[in-house]
C-alpha cells in the first residue's frame, strides 16, 4: 500500500510530515505476580504516550513472566493474568496510544503465548505464537499450543469479544501508514517468518514480543536478525526482550530491545538495567511507503504469495492522536547525508567511491581502445577531484600519467590563485600540462557577434561568460581529436541538480564524465581524503589550497584584485543545505514542507554534537527562514528550469544510492514540466518556529 502524503496538523508536529512514533518498553517483573507486572507494564505506557508515541511494545509473556514454567498451567495464575489484562485495557482508555502485552491465555481447551493489542479500553485482537522452540533451553511446546493448531476466530477476554488468530494486522486510522503486524519471539529466527507475509499484506511496522534470555554473542545476532527483517521487508521492526525479574534458575536475562528502520538502527536500550526502561524511536512510514513503491519487485512478492497475505484480517481503529500541537522530531537527520560523520565510515565512503570512479574510466579506456584523455583543470574542486581519477586510472592501466593532457585556460577573470593552483595541480599529478590563454579567440568571438564588450563597454552578461565557457570546451574536444583522446567531464551532481551548468560546455558536457553523480559535498571530502592519505605524494597542501578557495565560475572580472566577482554560493545557495535537499527529494521523492522539516531537525542548532571532528567543517546553522528560501530556489532550479541540460547528460558512472540524474539511470523527467505543485507546498513551510 503506498501513502500519498499531505500535511496536515501542525508543521512542527512530526505526525504532519509522515512519521509516527513508536515505543518499546521493558518492565522490571516478579515471576507469577501479574498484577505487580501490569502495572509497571501500565507505568512505561503512560511515560510513552506522554512522549507522543502512538504504539509501545512489551515483552513476551510479560504479564506473568516467561519463566513460569509449568506453572503456566495453573489456573490461579492464568486467572490473575486474565485479571491483570483488564487492568490494563481500562487504564489504556486515556491513552492516545495502541499497547501490545505478551500473557497466557487458555482458548478452546488449550493454551497460547499470546500477544493482545489494547487502545482505547478496547482489546482490538489476540494474537497467538507460531513457532514454539523445543530445543536446547527451550521447551514451549511442553506448556503451549502453536497458534495454527486453533480454529477459533474470536476470543472472550476481559468482559470484551476480540479477533483471535496470527493473521491479523491493525491500522491506526488516524496516523496515516501506520499499519503493524504482531509476532511473537521465535516466529522471527525461522525462515520465513509470518511477518513477511504481513509486510506483502500491508504491515509496514512489525512488531515482535519477545522473552530471549542472553547467553555470549546473541546480542550481535538480534541486531542481525532484526536489520535483516526489517531491511528485506522495507519495514520498521521493534524488538524487545525480558529483562530485570526474570528466574534465573537456568538462564540469564539483559531486557536488550531495539528498533531498526529498513535495516537501519534507529534506538536500542542499555542491558543489564535494574530498572524499568523504555526506547522511543520516529519511524518515516512515508520513506518505508516509497521504497515499497520504488522498488517494484516487493509488488511482485505480493503477487507470488497472494494467498499468503489474503489470509490476513485488518483491525482498524484510532488512538484519538492529536496532531495539532508541536512534536519535535527525536531521531538523528545527518546534516550531510551523502558524507558520513564518523571518520572510520567517511574514509570507507570515500575509498569507495574513488574506486568506483577509477574502476569505470579504467574500463571506458579499456573497451573503446584509447589510452589518452584530455581534462581541463581550473585549479577548482571538480577538475581537481577528476584529475585525480583520472591518474589514478592511468596507473591501473600501467599507463604512463603523461597520457593525461592537462589543460589550464586563463580567461577574462581567472585569478592568480586558481591559475598558480592548476599549474602546481599538474605539476604533482605528472600530467601533460598545457596552457592556452582563451582571451584572444573569446574577443574574436564576442567582435564576431556584435557584443558591447568588443567596442570597450563592461558589459558581462550570460553572453560574455558563455563564449569563454565554450571556447574552452571547443579546445579540450579538438585537443581529443588532434591526440587520439577523449575528453572527462568535471560537472557534478550538485550542478546537474540546479542546473549550474552552461548547456553543451565543460562542466555539462564531455565523451565521459566521472563526477556526474558525485554531489559538491562529497568532493569535497573526496579531494581532502586524498590529500590526508597521501595519494598524491608531496601533492598535499596544493589540494588543502583548493579547498580553501571560494567556489566561483571566474568568468566575470571582479573589482578587487583577487577577489572573484562571482560567489557561486550567493546565487544558487549553499551547496551543504542544497545537497540536503537534492537527497530527499531525488531518493525519496518527499515534498519541500518535509524537506524543511528534516533540515530544521539538522540544521538549526549550531551546537549539536554530532559534527565531523575536523575542525576545517563550518558550523554553520541555518534558521526556517533560510531553510524555506534555499529550497525555493533549489525547487525553481530542479524541477522548473534545468531538465532539459540532464536529458541529454554523457555516461557516468553512478556511485551511490543517493542517486543519479542520468536519464538512463535514476532520474528520468520532461523538459518543459511544472512546478506548481512543489511551490504550492513550500507556502505551507511557515516563515519561522512559533514564539518559544
Amino acid at each position: 500500500m503506498a501513502l500519498t502524503y499531505t500535511m496536515k496538523g501542525n508543521f512542527f508536529n512530526l505526525y504532519a510530515h509522515g512519521f509516527a512514533r513508536v515505543a518499546v518498553g521493558v518492565p522490571r517483573c516478579r515471576v507469577a505476580d501479574p498484577a505487580f507486572n501490569a502495572a509497571q507494564t501500565l507505568d512505561l505506557a503512560r511515560q510513552a504516550a506522554a512522549q507522543g508515541a502512538a504504539l509501545v511494545a512489551f515483552p513476551e509473556l510479560g504479564i506473568s513472566a516467561y519463566t513460569c514454567d509449568d506453572l503456566f498451567h495453573q489456573g490461579a495464575l492464568l486467572e490473575a493474568c486474565e485479571r491483570a489484562l483488564g487492568d490494563i485495557v481500562a487504564g489504556s482508555a486515556a491513552l492516545p496510544a495502541a499497547l501490545i502485552v505478551g500473557l497466557p491465555l487458555r482458548v478452546n481447551h488449550s493454551l497460547f503465548n499470546c500477544a493482545v493489542v489494547v487502545a482505547r479500553g478496547r482489546i482490538l485482537g489476540v494474537v497467538p505464537k507460531t513457532y514454539l522452540p523445543n530445543y536446547g533451553e527451550f521447551y514451549e511446546a511442553r506448556q503451549f499450543t502453536s497458534g495454527d493448531c486453533t480454529v477459533a476466530t474470536q476470543v472472550e477476554l476481559a468482559g470484551q469479544r476480540a479477533p483471535f488468530g496470527p493473521a491479523q494486522l491493525f491500522e491506526v486510522a488516524d496516523v496515516p501508514g501506520l499499519r503493524f503486524h504482531v509476532e511473537i519471539c521465535e516466529d522471527v529466527w525461522v525462515p520465513i517468518p509470518p511477518s513477511s507475509f504481513a509486510a506483502l499484506a500491508g504491515a509496514s511496522v512489525l512488531v515482535n514480543l519477545s522473552a530471549s534470555n542472553i547467553v555470549v554473542g546473541k546480542s550481535g545476532y538480534r541486531h542481525q536478525l532484526v536489520s535483516q527483517q526489517s531491511a528485506r521487508c522495507l519495514a520498521a521492526y521493534l524488538y524487545t526482550s525480558a529483562g530485570r525479574g526474570e528466574s534465573s534458575t537456568d538462564l540469564a536475562w539483559d531486557g536488550q530491545s531495539i528498533i531498526y528502520e529498513n535495516g537501519e538502527l534507529l534506538a536500542e536500550s542499555g542491558r543489564f538495567l535494574d530498572d524499568s526502561h523504555l526506547i522511543l524511536a520516529d519511524v518515516d512510514l512515508e520513506r518505508l511507503s516509497h521504497e515499497r513503491m520504488r522498488q517494484t519487485t516487493f509488488g511482485q512478492s505480493v503477487l507470488r504469495h497472494k494467498a499468503e497475505a489474503e489470509r490476513f484480517q485488518t483491525v482498524a481503529f484510532e488512538i484519538g492522536l492529536a496532531a495539532d500541537q508541536p512534536l519535535a522530531l527525536r531521531r538523528r537527520v545527518e546534516r550531510f547525508p551523502y558524507v558520513p560523520a564518523d571518520r572510520r565510515r567517511r574514509d570507507e565512503r570515500c575509498d569507495e567511491v574513488y574506486n568506483i570512479q577509477v574502476q569505470a574510466l579504467v574500463q571506458r579506456l579499456s573497451a573503446i581502445g584509447m589510452d589518452k584523455v584530455v581534462i581541463g583543470v581550473s585549479g577548482g574542486l571538480d577538475s581537481t577531484h577528476a584529475l585525480l581519477v583520472c591518474a589514478k586510472a592511468m596507473d591501473r592501466l600501467n599507463l604512463p600519467r603523461a597520457n593525461i593532457i592537462g589543460v589550464t585556460m586563463p580567461g577574462f577573470a581567472t585569478s592568480e590563485r586558481t591559475l598558480q593552483q592548476a599549474r602546481a595541480l599538474m605539476r604533482v599529478v605528472g600530467c601533460t600540462a598545457m596552457e592556452i590563454d582563451i582571451r584572444p579567440s573569446c574577443a574574436q568571438m564576442l567582435q564576431d557577434i556584435g557584443h558591447p564588450y568588443a567596442s570597450g563597454q563592461e558589459v558581462y552578461d550570460i553572453t560574455f561568460e558563455n563564449v569563454q565557457a565554450g571556447e574552452r570546451t571547443s579546445h579540450l574536444f579538438r585537443l581529443a581529436n588532434f591526440h587520439n583522446a577523449i575528453v572527462i567531464g568535471t560537472g557534478d551532481l550538485s550542478e546537474l541538480a540546479l542546473g549550474w551548468c552552461t548547456y553543451g560546455v565543460g562542466d555539462h558536457m564531455s565523451h565521459y564524465n566521472v563526477n556526474a553523480s558525485v554531489p559538491k559535498t562529497l568532493i569535497t571530502h573526496l579531494v581532502r581524503w586524498v590529500a590526508e592519505t597521501g595519494k598524491v605524494g608531496d601533492g598535499s597542501q596544493v589540494l588543502l589550497d583548493i579547498l580553501g578557495t571560494e567556489i566561483s565560475p571566474e568568468l566575470v572580472p571582479g573589482k578587487t584584485d583577487g577577489a572573484p566577482a562571482q560567489r557561486t554560493e550567493q546565487f544558487i545557495g549553499p551547496y551543504e543545505l542544497q545537497d540536503f535537499n537534492l537527497y530527499y527529494i531525488l531518493r525519496y521523492g518527499f515534498a519541500p514542507s518535509k524537506v524543511a522539516f528534516l533540515a530544521l531537525a539538522a540544521w538549526h542548532d549550531r551546537e549539536r554534537g554530532d559534527w565531523p571532528e575536523e575542525a576545517h567543517v563550518p558550523r554553520n546553522q541555518y534558521e526556517l527562514a533560510a531553510i524555506k528560501r534555499n529550497l525555493g530556489i533549489f525547487v525553481h532550479r530542479f524541477f522548473k528550469t534545468s531538465q532539459f541540460k540532464r536529458s541529454c547528460v554523457p555516461n557516468a558512472p553512478k556511485v551511490g544510492s543517493g542517486g543519479s540524474l542520468s536519464p538512463r539511470g535514476d532520474w528520468r523527467a520532461p523538459s518543459d514540466s511544472e512546478e506548481v505543485v512543489w511551490k504550492a507546498d513550500l507556502a505551507n513551510i511557515p516563515d519561522a518556529p512559533p514564539h518559544g
